[in-house]
């Protein structure tokens, strides 16, 4: 089973893109409109005759393999792969490409329209909106901006338990005990 180039048009189609079908190389390349003047290109492949799919944006940024900020763009990259669902990210040391990706296997089962369309979805928008900007800020500074609310925690934390020794203690165990009694009212639920 799986899925075909042909499914993947007719999902495309139900969201009125235009696309290039390059059936030779078991692809789909669309251009996304966004607040952006240039449109994103995502790219839907499939492999082992339909039973593996990947969509991905290729070069999310460029020139990564001699930028000087190289360590804190593939440290973001990771964070934000951490923070996020599906997104994963692909790194080319040969020529520094970024790739944005969610991939995933078929196998035995079809791809549905609604699965397609979270993964697409939310590629687009977790690329353009959210993970995009941030790696530009980085490749710009050598900072990430999503540092930010961390640090600013950590130094709340510092504050706590400089004026009051033992308030983090409490707070760890208060925080724990809550954990567990929301574990043990959704296992009744």
């Amino acid at each position: 089973m799986g899925a075909t180039l042909e499914q993947i048009a007719t999902y495309l189609d139900h969201r009125q893109l235009s696309y290039d079908l390059r059936p030779e190389r078991f692809l789909v390349v669309v251009r996304v409109p966004t607040d952006d003047p240039q449109p994103l290109t995502v790219v839907v492949k499939l492999e082992e005759e339909g039973q593996f799919f990947k969509v991905f944006v290729p070069q999310v940024v460029g020139g990564v393999q001699t930028h000087p900020h190289k360590m804190a763009i593939l440290q973001t990259m990771l964070i934000i792969s951490w923070e996020t669902k599906m997104l994963q990210w692909e790194y080319d040391p040969s020529d520094g490409e970024i790739r944005a990706i969610i991939e995933f296997p078929l196998e035995d089962s079809t791809l549905t329209e609604q699965q397609f369309d979270r993964c697409f979805d939310g590629l687009v928008e977790m690329v353009a909106d959210w993970a995009l900007p941030r790696l530009q800020e980085v490749m710009a500074t050598g900072y990430d901006p999503g540092d930010a609310d961390l640090l600013l925690g950590e130094q709340l934390l510092l504050t706590i338990q400089e004026e009051s020794p033992g308030m983090l203690t409490l707070l760890e165990r208060a925080m724990e005990a809550r954990k567990h009694r929301g574990n043990f009212h959704s296992k009744r639920d």
